[in-house]
């Protein structure tokens, strides 16, 4: 019989594993919630801070008014919106440390009066809770606003709770990951069961022991073999190569040793 050789040991490494990234949110999206209140004390504010850098005319403009009535009791300063007196308690509201017009004061969205409900700034700029949630990146995976520390892997955003294996539901959040040719996320340990070859005599995936990345099987007769699984299958002697006296010499699709050969083809040939 001719001898079968086994291929070069060839070794299984999947993609490497991938890294976590995890974010604050931006500056634009920080989740502040606020209330306005009501103008109910005297002396008058400070007079309302401008959006606009270089309306500066218009902001010497409401300082001069502001002066020119701080003697009203009712006067409590300029609305930063309109730009008119607010007069009267029950007129205005302060809120971002301006002063507004309860009718003023209103999400830069949808326009709803926020006068005594919380509200959410933006750059500058109030919204509603459902118009500021709208502004948010939402989770990959469950589709909610990310309100808070954004996980992001992938090039997709996450809920840190939500960046999870798609096998076994491990969250991955701050550990190696992989993903399949569908870009589903994997752990390390399911991508191996997943997808590396099994062993053709003991049916498991041959992977990397834990702690390493890629590990060394044996092809022969198109089939893979873990390395201590590569042996005679009459006596379990291990092989490895005809040099050393151990090679494979396979009869009938079945692995054997040089000795176990023999002994099968003499006993087929003295049955003829």
């Amino acid at each position: 019989p001719h001898p079968n050789q086994p291929h070069p040991n060839q070794p299984y490494q999947p993609q490497p594993p991938h890294n976590v990234y995890v974010h604050q949110p931006p500056e634009k999206q920080a989740f502040i919630s606020e209330r306005s209140e009501s103008l109910r004390s005297y002396p008058m504010p400070k007079p309302a801070e401008q959006v606009s850098e270089n309306d500066v005319d218009n902001l010497t403009r409401l300082l001069m008014q502001s002066m020119d009535n701080a003697g009203e009791p009712d006067f409590f300063g300029m609305c930063a919106k309109c730009g008119s007196r607010v007069v009267g308690e029950n007129a205005g509201c302060s809120a971002m440390d301006r002063i507004y017009h309860l009718e003023c004061f209103i999400c830069t969205k949808c326009g709803k009066q926020l006068s005594g409900n919380p509200f959410f700034a933006v750059e500058g700029r109030p919204f509603c809770e459902p118009d500021y949630l709208d502004t948010l990146e939402k989770c990959s995976v469950c589709g909610r606003p990310i309100t808070d520390r954004i996980l992001r892997a992938t090039g997709k955003p996450y809920h840190p709770q939500c960046f999870q294996c798609v096998v076994c539901g491990k969250g991955l959040d701050g550990i190696p990951f992989t993903v399949d040719a569908s870009n589903q996320i994997h752990c390390i340990e399911d991508f191996h069961k997943k997808f590396a070859p099994r062993c053709h005599m003991c049916k498991l995936p041959i992977m990397p022991n834990p702690g390493e990345e890629q590990t060394v099987r044996i092809v022969a007769m198109d089939k893979s073999f873990h390395i201590e699984c590569y042996k005679c299958e009459d006596c379990g002697l291990l092989l490895s190569s005809e040099a050393d006296g151990r090679g494979c010499y396979p009869l009938d699709d079945h692995i054997l040793c040089r000795a176990c050969n023999t002994c099968h083809v003499q006993n087929i040939t003295t049955n003829l």
